[in-house]
């Protein structure tokens, strides 16, 4: 009698593991899904800005077509790359559009109006505020996804990883050599 107690009492203690392990991971998933989320907010945010920079520019430097086009170029491959939810998709249109934003704010040195005109300041403010909260969601999202992919490794949890088919989430990487790496320079 005593076998059947310590047998019940082995499979209820793996029982309650994999459903403690499980609830862990699908706690693990829910974090990283709501810092992707989190990007996925400041991401729009950077996308609305963005025309209306452009425009605030275009009454200053009409003759500058090429850069409006690029930077309107980048974003549009940014926001297609962003309704696909591949990370590294994401984080490539993501650094394309960072230097083109830089060609823009370049472009501005050229017409000291332009850098006194308060639309332009507000701007320019907004999206360098909106630059540093995509860096800190990206961090945020990393710093979960690292985590996931960590539990997912780890034995014994990544028996209950396997038997629920948890994949592992990308890291929004910067590329090397990257002129996003470098933050949007605001002169005056």
């Amino acid at each position: 009698m005593t076998i059947v107690w310590i047998i019940v009492a082995i499979v209820s203690i793996i029982l309650i593991w994999g459903i403690v392990a499980y609830n862990r991971f699908i706690t693990f998933k829910n974090r990283a899904d709501e810092a992707w989320a989190d990007i996925d907010v400041q991401l729009k945010r950077r996308y609305d800005l963005i025309p209306n920079l452009v425009n605030a520019v275009k009454g200053y430097a009409a003759h500058e077509a090429g850069t409006f086009e690029k930077v309107t170029q980048a974003r549009t491959m940014a926001m297609q790359a962003e309704s696909g939810g591949n990370a590294k998709a994401i984080a490539a249109a993501e650094n394309m559009l960072a230097g083109t934003l830089k060609s823009l704010f370049a472009l501005s040195e050229n017409y000291p109006d332009l850098k006194a005109n308060t639309n332009f300041l507000e701007l320019q403010r907004e999206l360098s505020d909106t630059e540093n909260k995509i860096q800190a969601a990206r961090r945020f999202y990393n710093g979960n996804a690292r985590d996931f992919n960590t539990a997912l490794e780890v034995f014994p949890s990544n028996i209950i990883a396997k038997m629920f088919s948890f994949t592992q989430r990308e890291f929004f990487d910067l590329e090397e050599n990257d002129v996003a790496k470098n933050p949007v320079e605001v002169k005056f």
